[in-house]
């Protein structure tokens, strides 16, 4: 009859405590409030999202085994059933078991973690190359095949809005503060390496959805790379402070097509346009 009891409230907990983490972890998604990690649009950010998930899921199980274990103790052997505690000094089983198999749970993570380092920090293979220098408060693009170059700064219209007493209404300005006027134009499918320094201090290279960050140190060139799946705007910023204006210092790539990124690089070349976008 214990036995069944304890089989019953054990069940009982469990499932509580699997609605729980339910609540806590899909049913926002389902109402379109988005608490989980975001995908991103590379194939680095993906990867990052797979593992987060696998680690999720793996503190997920655990969390439902301990909090079960748990709650069924403090129901079923509560002292006042009249349940003593048991006296022991060690258990040379069981110290064995929580050393044993953390160790294997936490192996069994380094190894798809190690590998995302790994790929992480590979840019070999890159199709081609760009060069991102960190100004106060501006960044320099250049495209070291193909011969362009240019400033990217705050949108006029932001820098406009944030001026004390400018009587321009924020929030009448689309993308307020992360707008720039030449945006970074790159191409869909093709694996780009980044050469990232800084000519004055310290900054800091950031798109979210690319799933990494670099900073921008003087001279010091870190790398990185990406390869982008989906044609779209993206955004980032500055993530080291860098000075006064280090919250105006946003950035913007472009993500185009193949064929479109080629055309717009023969106009760049040509220099039939004064601008950098893509619209350009």
């Amino acid at each position: 009859m214990k036995k069944q009891n304890t089989f019953i409230v054990s069940l009982a907990v469990l499932v509580a405590v699997i609605a729980a983490f339910w609540l806590l972890l899909a049913a926002p998604a389902h109402t379109g409030n988005q608490i989980n990690m975001t995908r991103g649009v590379s194939s680095l950010a993906e990867t990052h999202y797979e593992l987060h998930m696998i680690i999720l899921w793996v503190c997920v199980v655990i969390g439902i085994l301990v909090f079960t274990a748990m709650f069924t103790s403090i129901v079923l052997h509560r002292k006042s059933r009249g349940h003593e505690a048991a006296q022991f000094s060690h258990s040379t089983k069981a110290e064995i078991a929580w050393t044993v198999i953390p160790v294997l749970i936490l192996v069994g993570m380094a190894i798809p973690g190690t590998s995302a380092l790994v790929q992480m920090e590979s840019p070999g293979g890159a199709e081609m190359t760009v060069k991102i220098t960190g100004y106060q408060w501006k960044w320099r693009y250049e495209y070291v095949d193909d011969d362009i170059a240019f400033m990217s700064s705050l949108a006029p219209e932001s820098n406009a809005a944030r001026q004390l007493g400018s009587g321009v209404d924020p929030r009448a300005v689309e993308n307020y503060l992360l707008d720039v006027d030449n945006p970074l134009v790159l191409p869909v499918g093709r694996k780009i390496k980044f050469l990232i320094t800084a000519d004055d201090v310290i900054h800091a290279w950031w798109v979210p959805a690319f799933g990494w960050k670099r900073d921008a140190v003087p001279g010091y060139i870190n790398e990185g790379w990406v390869e982008i799946n989906e044609p779209g705007t993206y955004r980032g910023q500055c993530a080291e402070l860098c000075g006064m204006d280090h919250g105006f210092m946003p950035i913007v790539v472009e993500a185009l097509p193949e064929d479109e990124y080629d055309a717009w690089v023969s106009r760049q070349q040509s220099g039939s346009n004064t601008g950098a976008g893509a619209g350009n």
